[in-house]
């Protein structure tokens, strides 16, 4: 079974970057609003003719297949972030994670819903998500795929992910959670601001691989837009595609490997490990080289990572981990 989703595409579930993130947050954000404005206009027409159903809220913790994953997750996550947890009955920190994953979806009644995935039952998904080990832990909102963790964790830590998550959801995607009440009518959708011309400029630079004139649009957005993060997002994404025009992969794996205190050389490997949808290995190569480094060549790392953090997104878990083990080095 193949996820339909445009969204969910086979580089995606390969957890590499999609350099078009920003335009299609922004394309997955007016799709959730066009979503609830429709459930709210039925509900209003339903309600008018005096035949408006109770309206159940929303089931907490689902059982997905791969029959069933474009309905349950992939539309779902137009309305409410769908949290996917990949187990298997023989797994024994499955069984610890699990319950935990179960819980918070009752305490958070609504803010998300918790699908199931059955690795030994449903092998395609778990070929297609790139599933290593169990338990492994992913999030869709707005068809969008987000990686959380892998491994066992604590409620308290899981929770914070969660946060995270539930915020993203909301800020960059429009899609905020909450059980409907039975009787409860649907809110309505916000109004939807218009793009910025210059921006969808921008964007449609980006799109076209006109590079050069992407940077230069995100610059002239900035200029006038200092607190813009759509723009600096797709700036920091245009300047990590200039860098790596042109490189030879092999190369640069090879000299960075064979002289871990080249400065540049890392540099050059970070940049194509995240163009691989390789994060956590970037991100890891350019925390090791600030903590080898001094001077000069530490603060040339630094703020690569940190450049490597905006594409990513401050919210992303990953970029959290990252910037914990960034202050270990540094203090």
């Amino acid at each position: 079974m193949q996820p339909r989703n445009s969204r969910l595409n086979s580089s995606a579930l390969r957890g590499a970057v999609d350099l078009a993130a920003v335009k299609a947050a922004g394309e997955a954000a007016q799709k959730a609003e066009q979503a609830r404005a429709e459930r709210a206009r039925q509900a209003a027409a339903a309600e008018s003719a005096g035949t408006a159903p109770a309206q159940a809220a929303y089931q907490l913790v689902i059982d997905v297949t791969e029959d069933t994953f474009e309905t349950e997750v992939v539309q779902r996550s137009t309305e409410v972030p769908v949290v996917i947890d990949f187990w298997a009955e023989w797994c024994g920190p499955c069984k610890q994670l699990s319950p935990v994953l179960e819980g918070l979806a009752e305490e958070y009644a609504g803010r998300f819903v918790l699908a199931k995935i059955d690795v030994d039952a449903n092998p395609m998904l778990s070929q297609q998500f790139g599933i290593q080990g169990i338990p492994a832990v992913m999030a869709v909102v707005a068809g969008q795929l987000v990686p959380l963790f892998q491994g066992a964790e604590s409620a308290a830590n899981v929770r914070k992910i969660l946060d995270q998550l539930i915020l993203v959801a909301e800020q960059r995607f429009g899609v905020a959670g909450g059980a409907v009440a039975p009787g409860e009518a649907a809110a309505p959708a916000a109004p939807q601001r218009p793009e910025d011309p210059a921006l969808s400029a921008a964007h449609d630079a980006l799109d076209a691989g006109d590079l050069g004139g992407a940077i230069q649009a995100y610059r002239n957005v900035l200029a006038d837009q200092p607190g813009n993060t759509e723009a600096k997002l797709g700036l920091a994404q245009a300047e990590l595609l200039k860098r790596v025009e042109g490189l030879d992969l092999q190369a640069v794996r090879a000299a960075a490997a064979a002289d871990p205190k080249d400065v540049g050389a890392q540099l050059r490997a970070a940049d194509l490990d995240l163009v691989g949808g390789h994060v956590e290995d970037a991100f890891g190569r350019l925390v090791s080289t600030v903590g080898r480094t001094a001077g000069e060549d530490r603060d040339t790392a630094r703020l690569r990572l940190l450049e490597l953090f905006e594409v990513i997104g401050p919210e992303d878990p990953r970029v959290v981990a990252a910037r914990t083990a960034l202050a270990r080095v540094l203090f």
